[in-house]
């Protein structure tokens, strides 16, 4: 009887050290994004959370909101919305070690870089909670990120669209950090695979401003108004395509064209999605071991 206790004993013991070790080498996902507060946006986050959920079905997923405006507004309605910060605590509380963080901003400028800042803060303070904290790029990091980020944009143009009609898409950008750069190419990029096609941004240089005479010049008369954004949100709805005198779709009537807006966030195209998933798997950067990651 003591032999068989002994032994049940030690098949406990052998039980719990495997689902220690099981434990000790769990993974799982953390997705980063700006945030948004219109309920009309939240499907391009749905159908991003979608294509983690079927690339990573055995995995937890986490998602963090770097926006504190938006977090307050959101928490104070009743959702549940965590920062970075909240989100690693969640993630360690989970029993996660090897952690994948997905930026799902689409350059690195400011909300990028204060999530690598975030990370690395969170690291210095508890060095030992996480094994691998793999950090994935926005959505432009490469040449071959913008050739598949075209593709997917410029599949997702509306299929009546003629050849003497122009896109016109809204980012973002940035007053700071190498985001309006980026902006800057990437509409450069775009314009030189169609004539037609205009990228500008809210903030930073790459104003609308110029957009209107180069329509006009080119005797556009009809317009097509696209966000370049992940989600459809105010800017999108309001700053786009709102009816105020100084919204991009009333400045173009304005100059006496048609507008056409298709509010679709660029987190509902499968082609971004693809981006994100390869940045996911691909990164070599490791933020809880610099000195190990690959050049």
């Amino acid at each position: 009887m003591r032999h068989l206790a002994s032994l049940l004993v030690s098949t406990l013991l052998i039980l719990c050290c495997a689902a220690a070790v099981q434990a000790a080498s769990a993974s799982g996902i953390l997705l980063v994004a700006f945030g948004t507060t219109m309920e009309s946006a939240e499907p391009a986050l749905q159908s991003i959370d979608k294509a983690y959920r079927k690339a990573y079905p055995d995995k937890p997923i986490v998602w963090a909101y770097t926006s504190d405006i938006i977090r307050k507004k959101l928490n104070k309605q009743g959702s549940r919305v965590l920062s970075v910060k909240q989100a690693l605590d969640e993630c360690a509380r989970l029993g996660i070690v090897d952690l994948r963080v997905q930026s799902l901003h689409v350059t690195g400028a400011e909300e990028y870089a204060m999530t690598q800042r975030m990370l690395v803060r969170d690291l210095s303070r508890f060095p030992n909670r996480f094994d691998h904290v793999w950090l994935g790029a926005p959505l432009l990091e490469s040449g071959q990120d913008l050739q598949d980020v075209m593709d997917a944009i410029f599949a997702s143009f509306p299929k009546e669209r003629k050849s003497n009609e122009a896109v016109v898409l809204m980012g973002h950008g940035n007053n700071r950090g190498p985001g309006d750069l980026a902006i800057a190419q990437v509409a450069t990029a775009f314009n030189q695979r169609d004539p037609l096609v205009f990228l500008a941004a809210v903030e930073g240089s790459n104003t609308f401003d110029s957009i209107i005479p180069e329509l006009k010049k080119r005797n556009v008369t009809k317009v097509y108004l696209q966000p370049f954004m992940i989600v459809a949100g105010d800017h999108a709805i309001n700053d786009l395509a709102g009816p105020e005198p100084d919204s991009w779709a009333s400045q173009l009537k304005a100059a006496g064209m048609q507008v056409e807006a298709q509010l679709t966030g660029l987190g509902s195209l499968d082609g971004i999605q693809k981006v994100f998933l390869r940045h996911t798997r691909d990164t070599r950067d490791d933020l809880a071991n610099p000195k190990k990651t690959d050049d």
